[in-house]
């Protein structure tokens, strides 16, 4: 009788073979990005052991040279210039990473997926083991570590398309942006994991901090390779149900009316000349560009991306200078923006879930961001709970709509109605989604560079200019939302052909 069954047992045999299949899927899928951020994390921690105050070290009686300031640096950073060369090769990484991303969705549709992670990942080892192999094979050249991490960068956008298109295979609009706002906690777990790894070895033997994280990405891929299942159909599970026949949406939407705020009559007329049957060719850069709502999320990303990479690369800075704590314990308070963010990411997720608006979504958080990155920069120093409370905040509103468009929204829109169940549309429009807010990535980091030497202000002044103009690139999408809630237009979760 299963009423006899264990208790363990009776919970397991509970679930259907499909349930089965995607949450096995999620969970390698999380594991998978997860191990690219850990390998991405290392050189923020190296670089304090690659140029630090050595007048405060014992320097060995055997050492040859006679400065004594930078001794135990590592050339060639133990030049003045060291902030300029660590730019120099954290921008390597990001511009790279920025151009790559346009071209890896077009490959992730033509290439199975689970070959385009594999090769992926252990590339993106072996590059990471590189850099650290430059402590042991005593490299100083500039050249060879920024090229190092150019690679990296090229290679590390096989993962978001990849992971973003195997999701969303795997799960229909319904809780997908609960779903994937609870996945996207794999940014903030690489981090963490990338950041405890490399400070066991930074100490002692630097190249060790990349070698290990780098073993674990290419580990993943063979990880990968063995047993991703990049389709439901792949191994007789049903589908997810991408479009509701039934229901209609408030963003886009079928209609003839000259009155639609979106026309685009060039795709309306190909898709009706097409079959509704599903096909599965790959979709070109520039039909994906035309789906309803790609460019103004694109867009929106760009500016939503730059205020967070400039929050990930210059917090700990900022919260020395002004508040004045030593360089670790800046280090362990900036990472409740991080924190702030895996909660930022579930609320977005749960609450366009809920209302069927994603731009509505981010449109509030990015128009309750502003003010609250002023008031940080104002009195966020005051007091230690004062800090702690506005960068959970902080955290939450600016990374919320980033996490919320690079995967749900990525998501819907890769599987948009007007593409008639082209499954191989995704890594494309997902790559392109990225792709434009890594171009944010890469300039944020960078203005904030040119602009700190003139105060901090000003730099929280670009941050919430760029805010603004996120949520203005979305308010056509929110004004045909906020239309369909009125009645106006027929309501729908996710996104259909206008």
């Amino acid at each position: 009788m299963r009423s006899s069954l264990a208790p363990g047992i009776r919970l397991i045999t509970s679930f259907s073979r499909d349930s089965g299949y995607r949450g096995f899927t999620l969970f390698l899928t999380f594991l998978f990005y997860t191990s690219y951020h850990l390998s991405r994390k290392p050189i923020s921690i190296v670089k304090s052991e690659l140029h630090k105050n050595c007048s405060t070290l014992i320097r060995p009686p055997n050492l040859n040279g006679t400065d004594n300031e930078t001794w135990c640096d590592w050339a060639p950073f133990d030049q003045d210039n060291y902030q300029t060369l660590f730019g120099a090769v954290d921008n390597s990484f990001l511009v790279a990473y920025a151009i790559g991303m346009f071209f890896s969705g077009i490959f992730g549709e033509r290439v199975p997926l689970r070959y385009y992670l594999t090769t992926g990942m252990l590339l993106s080892g072996l590059f990471t083991c590189l850099f650290g192999l430059g402590f042991y094979w005593n490299i100083h050249s500039i050249w060879y570590y920024a090229f190092v991490q150019a690679m990296n960068g090229l290679v590390q956008t096989t993962g978001w398309p990849a992971v973003v298109a195997c999701v969303g295979n795997w799960f229909g609009k319904g809780k997908r942006g609960f779903i994937m706002g609870v996945w996207n906690s794999h940014t903030s777990v690489g981090n963490i994991l990338g950041s405890l790894i490399a400070g066991i070895f930074v100490s002692s033997a630097w190249g060790m901090s990349f070698i290990v994280p780098g073993i674990i990405i290419a580990s993943t891929g063979i990880l990968c390779f063995f047993f991703l299942v990049e389709k439901p159909e792949d191994v007789d599970c049903s589908p997810p149900q991408h479009h509701e026949d039934n229901e209609k949406e408030p963003l886009l939407q079928n209609s003839s009316s000259n009155e639609e705020i979106f026309s685009s009559p060039g795709l309306s007329n190909s898709i009706s000349s097409e079959s509704t049957e599903e096909h599965t060719e790959a979709i070109s850069f520039c039909r994906a560009l035309r789906i309803p709502g790609v460019m103004e999320f694109s867009l929106c990303l760009l500016f939503a991306k730059l205020v967070s990479y400039t929050f990930l690369y210059w917090l700990p800075l900022y919260i020395s200078n002004v508040a004045h704590f030593d360089s670790k314990e800046a280090g362990d308070m900036s990472t409740l923006f991080d924190v702030g963010g895996i909660v930022g990411g579930v609320v977005a997720g749960l609450v366009s879930d809920q209302t069927g608006g994603r731009a509505s979504t981010c449109c509030v958080m990015l128009i309750v961001a502003a003010p609250m990155l002023f008031l940080y920069n104002h009195i966020g120093q005051h007091s230690l709970a004062t800090t702690i409370g506005m960068l959970l905040v902080c955290g939450a509103l600016v990374n919320g709509p980033y996490a919320l468009i690079t995967t749900a929204v990525s998501a819907d829109l890769g599987t948009h109605e007007s593409l008639r169940g082209n499954s191989r549309a995704l890594s494309t429009v997902t790559a392109i989604i990225d792709g434009t807010g890594s171009i944010g990535a890469a300039l944020g980091p960078l203005l904030a560079g040119l602009i700190s030497p003139t105060g901090w202000n000003n730099v929280f002044f670009m941050l919430i200019t760029a805010d603004i103009l996120a949520c203005l690139l979305l308010s056509r999408l929110v004004y045909k939302e906020v239309r369909g809630w009125c009645g106006h237009s027929p309501r729908q979760r996710g996104f259909k052909e206008i």
